[in-house]
């Protein structure tokens, strides 16, 4: 599935594309609304917009928007409280809005309900079973629930398997850009080890981890 993504803060929009591109998502990130409306036509099935970008706001990519694409799924991300902005940009056809600071898990939510994504699972092996929707990891017939940082970790594994995923990976994708420690992350490596018990997680000196499958 194709996404726009209007962000015009850097980090943020690095964030969630790395995140929604983990899931399969093809992600067209801009940082000015005049990119962004320039882009519009170019067959996207979701749109997410902040509203104060450089040179067009997001309200005015939505009229656009709406002109090309009646049902695709808008959801704007902004900081704003102005009650009249918001109510705005539902009167110009956002599908939903998500107030900053937000976890990008609630939007990947909003996506995929949007969207209609089908719940997955995913098998890591003959033995290991993933649900990223349930946040849940099937090991030996056996269901494990797993924290939000463990789902996501997992998540980050399996769309890697085989392959290092780094310290800063990890860091980006499950601290949301965030600072995280290396004690922190390896604390977290430990938990998931208990529960990936028919799997290996192989450590690189000082780089990252790799997911054996």
């Amino acid at each position: 599935m194709k996404i726009l993504l209007l962000e015009d803060n850097k980090t943020l929009n690095e964030t969630i594309k790395l995140k929604l591109e983990l899931k399969g998502y093809k992600v067209h990130s801009f940082i000015c609304g005049q990119d962004a409306y320039d882009s519009i036509t170019d067959g996207y099935a979701c749109f997410l917009l902040d509203i104060h970008v450089p040179n067009i706001d997001g309200i005015k990519i939505l009229k656009k928007i709406r002109e090309f694409y009646e049902d695709s799924p808008v959801i704007i991300i902004s900081s704003t409280v102005e009650l009249d902005i918001i109510k705005e940009s539902y009167a110009f056809g956002c599908n939903d809005y998500l107030k900053k600071p937000f976890y990008i898990d609630e939007l990947e939510i909003k996506i995929d309900k949007l969207c209609n994504i089908p719940k997955k699972e995913i098998s890591l092996n003959s033995t290991c079973v993933f649900n990223f929707a349930e946040s849940t990891l099937t090991v030996n017939n056996i269901k494990n629930e797993l924290t939000q940082k463990e789902n996501l970790l997992v998540n980050l594994f399996s769309t890697n398997r085989n392959k290092l995923v780094t310290y800063e990976s990890i860091q980006n994708y499950v601290w949301n850009g965030e600072y995280a420690s290396i004690d922190a992350i390896r604390t977290l490596i430990r938990r998931l080890r208990k529960k990936m018990t028919t799997l290996t997680i192989k450590a690189s000196s000082n780089r990252g981890y790799t997911l054996l499958t």
